[in-house]
């Protein structure tokens, strides 16, 4: 009986289970049973055929989760042999056991070739010493990274930048490292070119601004030029007078103090306009000094521009440096321009006085180019308090600025001047020094046309 029901349980597996093991068991029986014994009997098929049922089921789920299994593998090997960096799996002790496409096309040789293969002997001579590094990280989180040479059947690789992670089974227990490496030389070289491209424009642009500063300097010296020529040569030509009256009065004192009778002496007095030296004399000592006294000044202001300390701040008077930087960059340019000023009484703002008097004379400069070929050019020059910050404008009558313009006024080597009358680097060091100062400088067009340019300092 047990064989015939093995037998039905076969026959339900052919046709699919559609009849259960009681039905079938029981109408195959050639002879009829107690009641006690078919009980037990259809007791044992019912169990069979329970145990049956679940057997199915379960080798159903084997194959699918099979079926799973072999995609989510097939997957993950499609996605090693795409990845374009080097992989290479590595046990405990730095033997590899794996390595992807893209190493195996590097090293020329397949994977079962570095099989058990220590990872040193993959690397160029120069750089196997760190392979203990590169397999020595402990933590999931100690990633290695390191730059290294392979062995290739050319030769040493290319550079290759590694990291090296370490591979847990799942209990958590450390079973080897894995490494990524991707090619980085020609990226080291690119790198190294736009390194020297770089170091080259930085050159080039402390030559440009060495160069802004000789221009800065000389339209400076131009302008203390004239302003001391006048005083110089008023005290020039008082010199050259006081000595013709020094030789005046020397004859007189002779004729004095020598034999000459009264009348004589009276004749040489009138003859040599004793009287008249005498009245001018004192008129020519105040004017020596006076111009003594300009030419102090200027060199007064020059030793303030020139000889500030770099961290030191004062409070500057602020008409006083635009009234000479104005004068300085008029006489620095030819033709003729009309200022305007239009100053609150004692204003002061905080900075250093020569890089404040760089920035004015660079805005009245740039302004005085601007108004070339004005049937009348004139610039007004206004300074007023706005809150804690002085605000001082620099406005012209020319033809003003482009949108494109403004917007790339205050860049590097930007300039709306001909080829060889500006650097560009004017107004760029103008807007560093005032955000250095903590003010702004910015620029607009004015409705009655021109431009102007607001330069905002910290009240001093």
């Amino acid at each position: 009986m047990a064989e015939r029901g093995e037998s039905g349980s076969k026959v339900g597996a052919e046709i699919g289970l559609k009849t259960g093991l009681l039905d079938r068991a029981g109408a195959g029986l050639p002879f009829a049973l107690a009641s006690d014994q078919e009980a037990a009997w259809i007791e044992v098929i019912r169990k069979m055929d329970e145990v049956y049922a679940d057997l199915l089921r379960y080798e159903t789920e084997l194959e699918d989760k099979n079926t799973a299994l072999e995609e989510a593998q097939a997957f993950i090997s499609s996605v090693i042999e795409a990845v374009s960096d080097v992989l290479i799996v590595c046990d405990r002790d730095g033997r590899v056991l794996q390595i992807n496409p893209a190493a195996m096309q590097l090293l020329g040789c397949r994977s079962e070739d570095v099989a058990q293969r220590l990872l040193a002997d993959l690397l160029d001579p120069a750089d196997r010493r760190q392979a203990a590094a590169l397999v020595g990280a402990q933590a999931s989180s100690d990633v290695v990274n390191l730059e290294v040479r392979f062995v290739t059947a050319h030769g040493p690789s290319d550079l290759f930048a590694v990291n090296a992670a370490t591979r847990h089974d799942p209990t958590g227990v450390r079973v080897g490292t894995v490494l990524t490496a991707r090619p980085i030389g020609e990226l080291r070289r690119a790198y190294e070119a736009l390194h020297a491209a770089h170091s080259k424009l930085q050159r080039a642009q402390r030559q440009l601004i060495e160069q802004e500063k000789m221009a800065s300097l000389g339209r400076l010296v131009a302008g203390v030029a004239h302003e001391l020529n006048n005083p110089i040569s008023f005290i020039y030509g008082n010199i050259h007078t006081l000595e013709r009256y020094r030789k005046r009065l020397s004859n007189y004192l002779q004729a004095l103090h020598g034999d000459a009778d009264a009348e004589e002496i009276a004749a040489l007095r009138r003859e040599l306009r004793i009287d008249a030296l005498l009245d001018d004399y004192g008129s020519l000592i105040e004017g020596t000094l006076e111009g003594a006294t300009r030419v102090s000044d200027v060199v007064k202001n020059l030793r303030r521009l020139s000889f500030s300390k770099p961290g030191e701040m004062q409070s500057i008077d602020v008409e006083r440096v635009l009234r000479t930087a104005a004068l300085w960059a008029t006489r620095a340019k030819p033709g003729h321009v009309e200022l305007t000023f239009d100053l609150e009484p004692e204003l002061a703002v905080m900075g250093h006085e020569g890089q404040f008097h760089q920035i004015i004379v660079n805005l009245i400069d740039n302004a005085i180019d601007a108004v070339r070929g004005q049937a009348a050019p004139s610039i007004t020059i206004s300074a007023r308090r706005q809150g804690d910050d002085i605000a001082i404008t620099i406005a012209d009558n020319g033809h003003g600025l482009s949108e494109a313009a403004i917007d790339l006024l205050f860049e590097p080597f930007f300039t709306t001047k001909p080829v060889g009358e500006g650097t560009g680097l004017g107004l760029w060091i103008s807007y560093g020094i005032a955000r250095e100062h903590g003010g702004s400088l910015s620029a607009a067009n004015r409705p009655e046309g021109g431009a102007a340019f607001v330069l905002t300092l910290p009240a001093g």
